[in-house]
């Protein structure tokens, strides 16, 4: 007989905040223990059962938890519906991007009040044109609880449109194809890709990628012709290692189609010309370990973004018949202390986005003598990047720009007068103006010696006196680097006074490559200990108090979260793990689950032993001791593709098991949605309040 689901009275907690305090029974989740062998030594799982997504068993569990976290927080209602509304009453509710011209149109997208989606719309010739909605997207997202567009792109003679649709936030989608001139959907569906396509120039042939529908990997790209049955559509690569994942684009000419086959330390591009889709792709450079490169072709010659003898990347460039690596010629030579991360290329210009000193910056450079300069955004502490540049025989940048106090803002600027035209700052409705607020950048030293780069950003009369409460937000993986930037949702806990802060630890690229390898593998602990550090400083310096100490992450930064509170549980007063990847060593194991096999490059292959033990010695779940541990919520998405649900429903049951102490573990587990929340314009506001709501009343603040 299957064992009934437990849901006991052992271990009742009080309310924070309530006038009235009643118990609340904590759920708990019957043990079924798992032996897991690996190098001669067995782990017992009790919970590993949870992975069983269809048992009825494991839904109530989820529900029970749901349930307790809405019981827990209902005296914060009234908080979370003044966040909510606050935080939506700063949306534009009818807006528009800036249109960007491509192939003779203006597209843009525009939203419709009080609507969740948005409208995909072009105009032809000028923007005084007639409006054509080649998408409505509240249409499209009717009766489905989650509703994603991926990857739309319009065919060469701009007739046929194709998109990705995903309905269940597993980021599997269906393409579809929509007659722009009949306004009908064409028959042909193409599902379990990864929702974006690329149209060679006869405007009836797309290449598309196929995802394994067991792991998720991006394993082969396919070829389809319009009005042709699907299932007759032919492979036309395939990768068989599993540690790489396949893509496909267009260059910037239009001239080429581009495979791409990348592991997280390899790569390997393949191209075709876009004029004869049905011709074999050739090879660029054979994959070579440890050698990566990303190809666009101008004027007659690939150019090639590499790390070839160049750990913070260089700019080469070849000939279209001649592109192994011993043809590539230096364009921009590579230099220790400039990390190269992207470049767009212009019929005068090349400008080239190179992150120094911690800073994303844009360098331009003139093809005719190479003289360059770097653009002036103003500020010291800011993000920018490219926008739509989809024409070549242009002067003029289309960029993006944002800073902790400046809302997201779109400027076109002239490579020739260095001039700046604004197009569009995102309107922040409700009073907001940017200079009632403060943003720096402040050092913090880790253990080692090491500088850690801090942004900060706080309402201006807010001091350092050790009175405030302060949020630490970390990411730390994949090289990926969270730039500072603006929130509008964020305006709702500075306003209250909150400090927020970011770490910018080892793990990231902020410092370049080499600060991304000193976070990775076998120094993986340098990207826990830098967090830890730099909420250490932050308390040193007044900006806040352990009592008032906050830390956030999301997926990889959920892990850094389940590391933080075994490492240093005191430290905190909450910690706030989104969809976190808890559960290193087992996951890294089963080659079955989503990512695993993309990723050994990143954490390491557990079937190595060395890398068994240290991923042993660091993975949350792993390493929950019987002791306390600071108020936690915890939140997942029963669909979620990159981090499975069970890996977090796991680590909250081990941690009610386990855990001494009687602060709040709450466990949110959205039923309808994936890794990256909600679809909408405004339902993933809900989850922000939520939070918003957990720390605040942490900290006695209740309006």
């Amino acid at each position: 007989m299957r064992k009934l689901l437990m849901i006991t009275f052992a271990g009742l907690i009080a309310l924070t905040g309530c006038e009235s305090k009643k118990e609340i029974a904590m759920p708990t989740v019957a043990q079924k223990p798992k032996k897991l062998e690996a190098h001669g030594e067995v782990r017992v799982d009790n919970y590993y059962w949870l992975n069983e997504r269809e048992n009825p068993e494991v839904i109530d569990y989820l529900k029970a938890e749901n349930k307790y976290k809405d019981d827990m927080m209902a005296h914060t209602e009234g908080l979370q519906k003044k966040l909510f509304d606050e935080i939506k009453g700063r949306i534009v509710q009818e807006d528009q991007s800036v249109p960007a011209l491509n192939n003779g149109y203006y597209y843009y997208s525009r939203t419709i009040p009080e609507t969740e989606y948005y409208l995909v719309c072009r105009k032809k010739g000028s923007l005084e044109a007639e409006e054509s909605v080649m998408l409505d997207v509240n249409e499209l997202a009717k009766g489905y609880a989650y509703y994603a567009i991926g990857g739309a792109s319009v065919s060469p003679n701009n007739k046929m449109v194709a998109f990705g649709q995903d309905t269940v936030s597993r980021r599997n989608y269906t393409i579809r194809f929509k007659d722009l001139d009949t306004g009908k959907y064409l028959a042909d569906e193409i599902p379990n890709t990864e929702g974006g396509c690329v149209w060679a120039n006869d405007n009836k042939t797309i290449f598309y990628t196929v995802r394994n529908e067991t792991t998720l990997r991006s394993e082969k790209v396919m070829k389809h012709v319009l009005g042709t049955p699907v299932e007759k559509d032919e492979v036309v690569f395939f990768e068989e290692d599993e540690t790489f994942n396949v893509y496909v684009y267009k260059t910037r000419s239009k001239k080429f189609i581009v495979i791409g086959s990348d592991a997280t330390l390899t790569s390997e591009s393949r191209v075709v010309s876009a004029d004869k889709p049905n011709d074999k792709f050739r090879i660029v450079q054979p994959r070579e370990r440890g050698l990566e490169y990303s190809v666009d072709h101008y004027n007659g010659d690939f150019y090639i973004r590499t790390n070839l003898n160049a750990q913070n990347f260089k700019l080469v460039k070849t000939p279209e018949n001649k592109t192994e690596k011993e043809n590539w010629k230096d364009v921009i030579a590579h230099r220790s202390d400039i990390f190269i991360q992207g470049f767009e290329i212009f019929k005068d210009y090349l400008v080239v986005s190179e992150r120094e000193e911690g800073i994303k910056k844009m360098r331009v450079y003139q093809w005719k003598d190479m003289k360059a300069y770097t653009i002036d955004f103003g500020e010291t502490v800011y993000s920018s990047w490219f926008g739509a540049n989809n024409e070549a025989n242009t002067s003029v940048l289309r960029v993006g720009y944002t800073s902790m106090t400046t809302p997201s803002t779109t400027y076109d600027f002239d490579l020739k007068t260095k001039e700046f035209k604004l197009l569009k700052q995102t309107k922040v409705l409700g009073g907001f103006n940017a200079a009632d607020y403060e943003a720096k950048r402040v050092y913090a030293e880790a253990r080692d010696g090491v500088k850690v780069p801090i942004s900060i950003v706080y309402k201006k009369g807010v001091e350092p006196n050790g009175k405030n409460p302060l949020l630490l937000y970390g990411y730390g993986s994949y090289g990926a680097t969270i730039d500072p930037g603006f929130s509008l949702s964020r305006l709702s806990l500075l306003n209250r006074g909150f400090v927020y802060a970011i770490a910018h630890i080892r793990g990231s690229q902020t410092y370049g490559r080499p600060w991304y390898e000193d976070g990775k593998l076998l120094k993986k602990k340098n990207t826990f200990t830098d967090f830890i550090d730099c909420g250490k400083f932050l308390v040193k310096e007044g900006w806040t108090t352990n009592e008032k100490l906050f830390a956030m992450g999301g997926s990889a930064g959920g892990l850094l979260m389940g590391a933080i509170i075994n490492m240093e549980p005191d430290m905190w007063k909450g910690v706030v793990a989104q969809v976190p990847f808890v559960d290193v060593v087992t996951t890294m194991l089963d080659e079955s689950i989503p990512l695993t096999t993309g990723e050994f490059d990143e954490w390491g292959n557990p079937k190595d032993k060395k890398y068994y033990d240290y991923m042993l010695s660091y993975s949350p779940y792993d390493n929950v001791e019987a002791k306390n541990y600071p108020a936690m919520l915890v939140t997942t998405g029963l669909h979620d593709s990159q981090v499975q649900y069970f890996e977090p429903a796991k680590w909250v049951a081990k941690l009610r098991e386990l855990k001494t102490d009687k602060n709040p573990l709450l466990f949110h587990i959205n039923m309808d949605y994936g890794h990256g929340g909600a679809s909408g314009r405004f339902q993933w506001i809900n989850e922000t309040a939520l939070e918003y709501a957990f720390m605040m009343d942490l900290v006695g603040i209740n309006e």
